[in-house]
Order: C-alpha cells, then structure tokens, then sequence
C-alpha cells in the first residue's frame, strides 16, 4: 500500500445503482439512499481537501508529523470532489 493511497476516504465507496453508460431511462430504479450516500461521500471529500489546504497553509509543521510529502498533499488537493 502506497502512502497516497492513505489519503483516500476508504470508508466512503461510491457505487452507482447504474453503470454510467446506460441510459437512465431502461426501468432500472434509483435508490435515494444511495444517491444520498453519494452526496455525503462528495461532500466528506470536498470538505477533507479543504480542511487539508488549510492544515498545508496554515501548519505545515502538522503535514509532516502526519508522514505526507508537499507533492502528495497538493496532488489530493487537486482531485476533484468525485474523484475517490
């Protein structure tokens, strides 16, 4: 296991209820449970790689003692919020 592979939110898996090159209109059913697990997941990682600027920013001394190098921070900054 690599260290970048640590800053992922492994708690947090998205599945989709349909693969993402079927139409959504083939009678297959959303779940809103699963739909509202994928928005919390998006809305945990957005607000993790803020927390995770500002700790870069403000205390760097912090990133360090967590074992992070400054290219794997700002490579997890980077990633957008669906991006696991």
């Amino acid at each position: 296991m690599n260290q970048s592979s640590t800053l992922a939110l492994s708690s947090h898996q998205i599945t989709w209820p349909i693969a993402p090159s079927r139409p959504a209109v083939t009678g297959h059913s959303f779940s809103l449970s699963g739909l509202l697990n994928i928005l919390r997941t998006w809305e945990d990682r957005a607000r993790f790689r803020w927390s995770l600027k500002e700790m870069a920013s403000t205390a760097p001394h912090l990133i360090d003692d967590m074992g992070l190098t400054k290219k794997q921070v700002e490579a997890e900054i980077a990633k957008r919020f669906w991006q696991a």
